[in-house]
């Protein structure tokens, strides 16, 4: 009956192994098949096309993805989804989603793309607020605008508040953000 045991734990640890192999080094034939495409024969012809205009990015698209963010936690410095946003965080991540350069700082989310007036904010702009202090004269929070022009400016953000931390949306009008409010960015 040792002998049994000895074979039967032999060909487990022989087929665990295996296993950690294969995971740790695919081949085109254990990859999924998503991720893998067939070589064409040699008679096919393969063509490729190559383009160097950059693509415009639809603003509904990244509001879109913006919105897909609600309720992640807020975190100091963060970046991800996982680890949860800071709002410039927050921002940076929407827009490199679609390969939009924009930094992770709202200091320098300033001076990003193209100055607009607040009447003419539109879904997708970038607006940028002073710090919670009432004498902050300097950029400290930012978001993404989510309304259109001649509605009230509504956006979405990640928010350190102790009441509704992390991504949410809120409203400038009526609200402390219309005190704070600085600029409104268009990097689109």
């Amino acid at each position: 009956m040792r002998y049994v045991w000895l074979v039967f734990l032999t060909l487990a640890s022989v087929l665990i192994a295996r296993l950690a192999w294969v995971r740790l080094h695919p081949t085109p034939a254990s990859a999924s098949s998503a991720s893998v495409a067939p070589a064409p024969t040699p008679t096919q012809r393969v063509a490729y096309v190559v383009s160097n205009k950059r693509v415009p990015v639809r603003a509904d698209s990244v509001v879109a993805f913006a919105m897909r963010q609600l309720g992640t936690n807020y975190c100091y410095a963060g970046s991800t989804p996982e680890t949860g946003f800071d709002c410039s965080g927050f921002v940076n991540y929407v827009f490199a989603r679609y390969k939009v350069p924009v930094p992770h700082s709202t200091a320098l989310l300033i001076n990003v793309g193209k100055g607009i007036s607040r009447a003419e904010a539109r879904r997708g702009d970038i607006v940028v607020f002073t710090g919670t202090a009432t004498t902050s004269t300097t950029p400290g929070h930012a978001g993404i605008v989510i309304s259109n022009p001649g509605q009230p400016l509504r956006f979405i953000h990640s928010s350190s508040a102790r009441r509704e931390s992390g991504v949410k949306i809120s409203q400038v009008e009526g609200t402390d953000y219309e005190r704070r409010f600085m600029q409104v960015r268009r990097v689109l």
